[in-house]
């Protein structure tokens, strides 16, 4: 059986498939290595780091040649880059029946994630800061490297996602939320704007940090600085078991979008 990607249903407070259609258009600019080429119909991604948005088929397109074929040649790539195979399935994936076709064939779920959409994004003023806590700026290459430090990402994820964010077509501000007292990075979090429309990425807190807000926080700093340049509509993905991170973001004013998973061949 193929798992819900709300094909065809109408989202919370009218957003219709033409704005999430858009919304997941910003995701894909904003998430693109490199290392990405077209196959028939499907955009094959093989970025070595650690975000499968990036190490993915994206099948924006029906295209001429058969599954098996496709799906022999994109292995192949995925081969050769050391990468297992993977497939994005989302409410805009054609055929519209791919996963059920990839499911019949042994492809399992992993994955299932929710895409979460503030609508009316708007300038307003930014959160204080409590007092011992700085709020700094970091460049791409120094971003990826406190966010896997938090993480505890090898360093060729670090590289990689570093990489990404150097070349990508949306340009990212990244930012860290620091102990004043020992320079500590508490949380990090960072935004990548195209237009009106303002992706969150990377948002994490230490591991000893959790529970004091700082995501919250962080949050409602990011969007309002998107909001001076642009941005109307702000979107963001987030696991579908993270429950706690959802409350975090619909008290931020985020709603359901759509929700997308992906399919992988058992080792």
């Amino acid at each position: 059986m193929s798992l819900p990607t709300d094909a065809g249903a109408q989202s919370p407070l009218g957003l219709d498939d033409t704005l999430l259609s858009r919304i997941e258009d910003a995701g894909l600019n904003a998430s693109a290595p490199p290392q990405q080429r077209w196959l028939d119909g499907w955009l094959i991604r093989l970025s070595p780091g650690k975000a499968r948005r990036a190490r993915c088929i994206n099948a924006l397109a029906g295209g001429r040649l058969p599954l098996a074929d496709k799906l022999a040649l994109a292995g192949e790539a995925f081969a050769e880059a050391g990468l297992p195979l993977l497939v994005r399935i989302t409410r805009f994936t054609q055929p519209a029946d791919l996963d059920d076709q990839l499911a019949a064939l042994g492809y399992t779920v992993l994955d299932p994630t929710r895409v979460l959409v503030k609508p009316a994004l708007q300038p307003e003023p930014l959160s204080a800061l409590p007092p011992g806590l700085s709020f700094e700026p970091l460049d791409a290459e120094a971003f990826a490297q406190a966010v896997g430090a938090l993480r505890g990402s090898p360093p060729g994820e670090c590289a990689a996602h570093a990489h990404r964010l150097i070349h990508s077509p949306v340009p990212y501000c990244g930012y860290v939320l620091r102990d004043a007292a020992t320079s500590q990075v508490l949380a990090c979090g960072q935004f990548a704007r195209e237009g009106s429309f303002v992706g969150l990425y990377d948002v994490f807190t230490h591991d000893q940090a959790r529970g004091r807000g700082l995501a919250d926080l962080l949050c409602k700093r990011l969007l309002p600085i998107s909001a001076s340049e642009g941005a109307t509509v702000a979107y963001l993905q987030v696991a579908g078991d993270n429950d706690a991170a959802r409350r975090i973001y619909e008290r931020l004013g985020f709603v359901d979008g759509y929700g997308y998973h992906y399919r992988q061949l058992p080792d």
